[in-house]
Parts: structure tokens; sequence; C-alpha cells
């Protein structure tokens, strides 16, 4: 049973020393410029546009779960209160 524990807690700082170490990693860097024929850079208002698109397309979900989680806590209220009339 110790040399389970012991395997068990070598393998967890094994892998606690991998995830650091990943994490520590820096992407290559090159020092030649990029070439001429590389895409332009995208102008800012289609950044912009793209960017309330997205946050549009997570809005309206969240919208409708507070929405339904009011109608949650509204029919738990409403159960809680039926609760409490009926116990004497």
């Amino acid at each position: 049973m110790k040399r389970y524990r012991y395997y068990l807690s070598l393998l967890g700082a094994v892998l606690m020393w991998g995830l650091v170490g990943c994490g520590q990693q820096e992407a290559p860097k090159t020092s030649t410029p990029p070439s001429p024929s590389a895409p332009a850079a995208p102008s800012k208002s289609a950044t912009d546009s793209t960017g309330q698109a997205v946050v549009d397309s997570i809005k309206t979900p969240l919208d409708k779960a507070r929405q339904v989680e009011g109608t949650l806590e509204k029919a738990a209220e409403k159960t809680a209160d039926q609760i409490k009339d009926a116990t004497p």
C-alpha cells in the first residue's frame, strides 16, 4: 500500500512538473520579416462587427437562461409558500 502511494505521488509530481514546464514554453521567434504576399490585417470595422456578432451570439442564450432562472425562482418560492401554508 505504501508503494502504491509512493508511485501515485511520484506520478502526480511528474505531471505537475510537466504542466508547469509546458506552460512556460514560448513560441519560437522568427527574425524574418513577413512576406509581402501575407494577408493584410483586417480593418477595424470588420473586426468590430465580428466581435459584436460574437457578443450577441453569447448574450442571447444568456438572456434566455436568465429568464428561465427567474421563472424557476418564482416557482420555487410559490412551492415553498404552499408548503408553509400546508404545515400546521
